[in-house]
C-alpha cells in the first residue's frame, strides 16, 4: 500500500510517501511544499491546493495520513493552520484518497514507541524504522513520513482487524 503522510500548515507542508507490505515500510519520496511568505494569505491557500492536487496526481497514494491538529500557544497561527489542513482535507477528497487522521500522540507511540516522545526521538525512529542515512530534511518532511509509518502500522494491529 502506498501511503502519503502529511503534516499539515501554511507555509510548509511536510510530505512523505512509503510504500507497506508485510509489515515493512519503504521510503519512495519526501519533501515539503511551501507558500512564499509574505504574500496574501488567500494566496498562500492557492498555491497550497495547487501544489496539493499536483502532489497527489503524481504520487497516487493509496491512502492519506494526516495530523490532527494540536493547538499550542498561538492561536492565531493555530487558526492559518487550520485554513491549511482544509485546504489539503479538500484536495484529497477531491482526488477520492481515503484520509485518515492521527493525533500527534499517536505518531509518536507508533513510530518511539512512546506517546511522549521528544520530537528528535521520532525523527531518528524515523530514520531508523526506514532505513535512511541521515534524518530527513526539513524537519516537517520527516513529520510526514512519520504520520505514513503510523498509518502502516495501525492499518495493520489487530485492533484495526476487529472494527467492522
Amino acid at each position: 500500500m502506498r501511503i502519503l503522510g502529511i503534516d499539515p500548515g501554511y507555509a510548509t507542508i511536510g510530505f512523505g510517501l512509503i510504500e507497506s507490505q508485510h509489515g515493512q515500510c519503504t521510503p519512495l519520496q519526501y519533501g515539503a511544499v511551501t507558500t512564499p511568505v509574505g504574500a496574501d494569505f488567500p494566496y498562500r491557500l492557492q498555491i497550497l491546493y495547487e501544489d496539493m492536487t499536483g502532489l497527489l496526481k503524481d504520487l497516487q497514494p493509496e491512502a492519506v495520513a494526516i495530523e490532527e491538529l494540536f493547538f499550542n500557544t498561538n492561536i492565531t497561527t493555530g487558526i492559518q493552520v487550520a485554513h491549511g489542513r482544509g485546504i489539503i482535507l479538500l484536495a484529497c477528497q477531491q482526488a477520492a484518497v481515503p484520509i485518515f487522521e492521527y493525533s500527534p500522540s499517536q505518531v509518536k507511540q507508533a513510530v518511539a514507541g512512546y506517546g511522549k516522545a521528544t520530537k528528535h526521538q521520532v525523527m531518528d525512529m524515523t530514520r531508523r524504522l526506514l532505513k535512511l542515512n541521515a534524518i530527513p530534511r526539513p524537519d516537517d518532511a520527516a513529520d510526514g513520513l512519520a504520520l505514513a509509518i503510523c498509518h502502516a502500522r495501525s492499518r495493520t494491529s489487530l485492533l484495526a482487524a476487529l472494527q467492522p
